[in-house]
């Protein structure tokens, strides 16, 4: 799994309330049977025209948001469905972080796993970035330092944050649950032979049984 520790890059804002799963990747780019160029239906409804053009008022299709690594937006970002896909396609996308009020809570567990560091801000702080950024026709940037919890503004504000223990370890290291589990062995598999001496039928056939 891909690890975090610090970034200074382009925050483009994107400052809507509940932009949902479906919004971030639409379901007809879901269809495919490989997730490679998942970063083609990232916003498509917003990025594109019907006649498939670009669309020159969304601002990731300009120049330097284009660029962006991170993303500012409203309360509830990643609402709706559950599908890890999102945060993937953001992720392929050169997105590392996604800074918001709020998010829909499978969604922010998912961009752990999938290299991307979701962080929770108060709207005031996050108008705040947001609008630095306008006033800096993109030619700024904000700073995220996941071991010590902080984001610097393109002013020099600082803003604290928190994220859960166990997941932003996972993140730092690069680890998800299955990586978790398996620093575990040693405990695993004791726990294993003391198990098996008390209920061996519980891990070898009986014989005549089918």
């Amino acid at each position: 799994m891909e690890t975090f520790e610090r970034i200074s890059a382009i925050a483009a804002p994107l400052m809507q309330a509940n932009i949902d799963t479906d919004q971030i990747i639409p379901t007809p780019y879901l269809l495919r049977t490989s997730e490679d160029g998942l970063s083609e239906g990232l916003f498509a409804n917003w990025r594109k025209r019907a006649d498939n053009t670009l669309n020159p008022e969304f601002i990731l299709n300009h120049a330097p948001w284009s660029a962006a690594q991170i993303l500012l937006a409203e309360r509830n970002f990643g609402c709706g469905s559950s599908r890890e896909a999102a945060p993937r396609a953001l992720r392929q996308a050169g997105f590392r972080a996604v800074i918001a009020p709020s998010f829909g809570e499978i969604f922010f567990s998912n961009c752990f796993r999938n290299g991307i560091l979701p962080v929770r801000l108060p709207i005031g702080q996050v108008q705040m970035l947001a609008e630095q950024m306008q006033a800096a026709g993109g030619d700024a940037q904000v700073a995220i330092d996941l071991h010590a919890q902080t984001i610097i503004a393109p002013a020099g504000e600082t803003f604290d944050f928190e994220t859960p223990p166990r997941l932003r370890m996972m993140l730092l290291n690069g680890q998800d649950e299955i990586d978790l589990t398996l620093q575990r062995r040693a405990q695993i598999d004791a726990h294993r032979d003391r198990d098996r001496a008390r209920r061996p039928w519980a891990y070898e056939p009986q014989a005549g049984r089918h």
